[in-house]
């Protein structure tokens, strides 16, 4: 690596630079978060709400409207530390750039969250002071462990009746298995939030209520109630750092002293390492805490250079691993992971750098197509407002325009550099409905917006029905689905009408099973000849298809193997109960025979396929329903009403918790028995429950409902 890995003529070192994501539940407030911290770095002069359809992040028309946030929204800005008396913070000398993601909250937005985390050095994982830990939290949690992101938690909505810091601290570290600590304590709670202990340095900072934007703030000894909670965060903080940092450690039972510069750096290589999460508590609507919980980002979160190089692998040889070096002086690497159609520009592509540097007219090369494409234009992203750039460097996150051949994880790299980086992975969809257009003249634009749509949703596909003719878009939910079509109308000027939303359901097989398939055609001059012995067994849930070669012999000449291998990956795409995808099975390929002048590619294939779907109905297939994971928050007074709901549903009761006056029932429920849920539970409630649900797993559908879908699809149940 180069004694310094930052160009001279860049505006921010590395060091002074943060990537991080504001993550959460929906509704925990991770848009109001972001919109005060875009005030008090003085990004923006006036704060929106997201009530008011008002906020920086939230700029689609669907987003003001429903007071939700849709899609990642990136913005860049500045903050510089503020020295106080007594207190030494890290970063002191000069303003440090701070790239944030604001990602969405609803379930069905997911792949917003998992492909920003991707990118993402660092994050702030919001949570209700009431609500605590919710379904999509844990979600959140799990992909930001996958990606090794290192987190702060901020536990918002102090404010808020019923908040409690302490339930909720206690939450993250039961049911998260975070190994948390206090570091900004609340000074009362709901109408009486006041401030935030500080716990390093042992001091109180008090918000000034006459200041209505919370600019103002001060700084005092804390009083004797107070002090005894600080001690005794300050002990417990003390002993965590002590056994996860070496360096604290050592000091620590050696008995010698440990400064508060000592802990801090201790903290920073603790969570930085994942090995500690740090816990602050405030209000970002009533601007309580969010100037303090900046500075734990500066102090805390890691810099470009504090995470290990990206590891990339070599596209024609997958054992030999490629080290992407954090340095504006290496050969330029990027991660492409997400696209956008934006009206006025065209085809926008968000990459991060993670190597190297990038000129606007410069040329980057695709290892995934093999073709190098002129850059236009750089731009960096202010939500929906753009900055032109001449140069993007190492730790950047920003947008290209002009580049054509490129889809979300593509690695981007210097001509001819041949490194691939580990793309974001995401689920499969969950719902599909039938979509036509009203009239003759938007038959073409439909095609083309839908094809535009699912570039940019990795979520969202879309297909032709074979028997039917009918397009099906499938996505993550009815809520997704909805906004897709609102966006049909609004950005493509589409209209459409849809069908009823139907389930993703899947097929399996529960037995082992041997089968063979033959296609023998004689007609006159060259025939077709293709012949496959195979078995079939389950595969370990979640394996997909595994496919193992046993042929002996030259049974099957090897350059008609592929030829099998693809007609048995066809295969798994219709099941015989209803026509439905088939997941999680085992292949042997046995053998099998060829004739020399009949065999080709295609009798093989199609022999394959053959085999395949005498071996399914032999193997017991059973048809497999996604299960939802639900949370209903009801007043105590609705609780029976609503469990009993649940269970016509077919709901499984999971557990049920008390929080104040409120109960929490957890319980996995079908998809199918969940269309229609919102206006029932409000019904029930009188509009006092909220719920949330998020995909869970599959499960055999019951044999009773067995025939009604797939009579739905038009079919008979045969097996």
């Amino acid at each position: 690596m180069s004694s310094d890995p930052n160009s001279p003529d860049r505006q921010y070192p590395l060091q002074r630079t943060r990537n991080i994501g504001i993550c959460a539940h929906i509704d925990a407030g991770k848009t109001t978060l972001t919109e005060r911290i875009l005030f008090y770095t003085g990004m923006i002069h006036k704060i929106g709400e997201v009530h008011d359809g008002a906020a920086t992040t939230d700029w689609m028309e669907q987003e003001k409207e429903r007071g939700i946030t849709i899609t990642s929204a990136a913005v860049t800005t500045e903050w510089w530390q503020r020295k106080e008396e007594g207190v030494t913070k890290l970063f002191t000398e000069e303003k440090m750039r701070v790239n944030i993601i604001d990602t969405p909250g609803h379930v069905d937005f997911t792949a917003e969250v998992e492909r920003s985390l991707r990118v993402l050095d660092g994050a702030i994982v919001v949570f209700c002071g009431v609500a605590g830990v919710q379904p999509q939290t844990e979600t959140v949690w799990r992909q930001a462990t996958k990606y090794n992101v290192p987190r702060l938690v901020f536990v918002n909505k102090m404010d808020r009746t019923g908040a409690n810091f302490q339930s909720v601290f206690e939450e993250v570290k039961e049911k998260l298995g975070a190994n948390a600590v206090r570091i900004l304590i609340p000074i009362g709670a709901e109408d009486q939030l006041k401030g935030q202990i500080d716990v390093v340095n042992q001091k109180a900072v008090y918000y000034n209520d006459d200041d209505k934007f919370g600019s103002t703030y001060t700084v005092q000894d804390l009083d004797e109630e107070q002090n005894l909670i600080a001690q005794e965060a300050y002990a417990e903080l003390l002993d965590a750092v002590a056994s996860v940092d070496e360096q604290v450690g050592e000091k620590f039972l050696m008995e010698e002293p440990i400064s508060k510069e000592d802990l801090k750096q201790g903290i920073r290589r603790a969570t930085i390492a994942n090995h500690l999460v740090p816990v602050a508590g405030g209000s970002a609507f009533k601007n309580k805490g969010v100037q303090y919980l900046l500075d734990a980002v500066a102090d805390y979160l890691p810099n470009p250079l504090d995470i290990p190089s990206a590891i990339g692998m070599d596209p024609d040889n997958e054992e030999r691993k490629i080290e992407v070096i954090t340095d504006d002086n290496q050969k330029f690497v990027s991660l492409a992971f997400k696209l956008w159609a934006d009206k006025f520009v065209g085809k926008l592509v968000f990459f991060r750098v993670y190597s190297g540097k990038i000129k606007k007219g410069d040329t980057v090369y695709n290892p995934r197509t093999r073709r190098a494409e002129r850059v236009g234009r750089l731009i960096r992203i202010q939500s929906n407002t753009h900055t032109d750039v001449d140069c993007c460097y190492s730790g950047d996150i920003a947008a290209m325009v002009g580049i054509k051949n490129v889809t979300t994880g593509d690695t981007l790299a210097a001509e001819n550099h041949d490194v691939v980086l580990e793309p974001p992975t995401f689920p499969e969809p969950v719902i599909s409905m039938a979509v036509e257009p009203k009239t003759k003249a938007d038959q073409e634009k439909l095609a083309l917006a839908l094809g535009r749509l699912s570039e940019e949703d990795p979520t969202f596909m879309v297909k032709t029905d074979e028997e039917t003719g009918q397009t099906i878009i499938s996505g993550m939910g009815e809520l997704h689905l909805e906004i897709i079509v609102d966006r049909l109308k609004r950005e493509f000027k589409v209209e459409a009408n849809t069908g009823a939303p139907q389930i993703a359901y899947r097929e399996t097989i529960t037995a082992p099973a041997a089968a063979e398939g033959k296609l023998v055609k004689q007609s006159g001059g060259r025939g077709q000849y293709g012949h496959v012995r195979l078995t079939v067994a389950p595969n370990e849930k979640g394996k997909g298809l595994t496919i193992e070669n046993k042929i002996v012999g030259g049974e099957i000449p090897k350059e008609y193997v592929n030829a099998v291998y693809k007609g048995v990956n066809e295969s798994m795409s219709n099941g015989i109960i209803a026509g439905y995808p088939v997941i999680d099975v085992h292949v042997d390929i046995l053998g099998g025979s060829y004739h020399d002048v009949d065999s080709n590619e295609n009798a093989f294939t199609m022999a394959a396929i053959f085999g395949m779907k005498e071996a399914f109905k032999k193997a017991k297939p059973i048809l497999l329903e996604p299960i939802m994971a639900v949370e209903v928050s009801t007043p105590e007074d609705y609780q029976g009403d609503v469990m009993g709901d649940l269970n016509r549903r077919r709901g499984q009761i999971t557990s049920i918790d008390t929080k104040g006056k409120l109960a929490v029932v957890r319980c996995a429920v079908p998809l199918k028995e969940m269309f229609g849920y919102s206006t029932a539970v409000r019904t029930l409630s009188s509009g006092r429950a909220s719920y949330s649900m998020t995909p869970s797993h599959f499960e055999q559908v019951p044999n009773n409902i067995v025939d009604e879908i797939v009579s739905e699809r038009g079919g008979t149940a045969r097996y």
